[in-house]
């Protein structure tokens, strides 16, 4: 049994992958209204946050199931995935590694689900030392899927799969979030010139043809 929404509110499983060590636990703690209210589910070995969002067409639920490790086993089971809405596909923008499973993760997601919105995400872009560079990152276009840079340490961007996924879901553009979730304080902070070079960056690659390499 998956945590008992709140009656009346629009509630939407969440599924979280990526690689163990990429942040993923870390990103969903940073709601501390979740944190709080989770729950596990012992047959899947996952954790179970309800992270709730205040939008301009009232409250909305994710939630969102982390792996609590279980990824180490080289696979999850597919009940894991079943009756997901959305997907949350995690990298570390230091390990390449992680960015080089996307396509895995992305193959398991999409074998048992049925054509749900996905976001990509590059966590731990603050770090100075970026391996996986803007450039590099092309595995969203290739799959229409949405991306976004992600530092869950300082909170940087992570209100912004989120939103993204309940347009989709609703199926309305002019949702917005109208308050600002409880999130934990900031542990790094992003400066607005390192914060404005990043996004350039992604605005200017998304203009250069896709390389032409196997697709995954």
């Amino acid at each position: 049994m998956e945590p008992a929404s709140q009656p009346g509110v629009p509630t939407f499983k969440l599924v979280l992958l990526g690689d163990g060590g990429t942040g993923k636990t870390t990103f969903v703690k940073r709601h501390l209204t979740g944190e709080f209210e989770k729950k596990y589910e012992a047959t899947m070995g996952a954790n179970v946050h309800p992270l709730t969002f205040h939008t301009n067409f009232g409250p909305i639920c994710f939630n969102t199931w982390d792996t609590a490790g279980q990824e180490k086993f080289g696979g999850l089971r597919d009940g894991y995935y079943i009756n997901g809405h959305c997907d949350i596909i995690m990298f570390d923008v230091t390990a390449r590694i992680t960015y080089r499973s996307v396509p895995n993760w992305h193959r398991d997601l999409t074998r048992v689900t049925d054509n749900i919105p996905i976001v990509l995400c590059g966590n731990k872009c603050d770090v100075k030392d970026r391996k996986v560079k803007a450039k590099n990152i092309t595995f969203h276009r290739k799959k229409n899927l949405q991306y976004y840079d992600l530092s869950a340490k300082s909170n940087y961007n992570f209100e912004k799969p989120f939103l993204w996924l309940a347009r989709k879901l609703v199926g309305n553009g002019n949702l917005e979030f109208v308050a600002e979730p409880s999130l934990a304080p900031v542990e790094i902070v992003i400066d607005e010139e390192t914060r404005l070079r990043m996004e350039e960056e992604l605005r200017a690659v998304q203009m250069l043809p896709l390389p032409d390499d196997d697709g995954k």
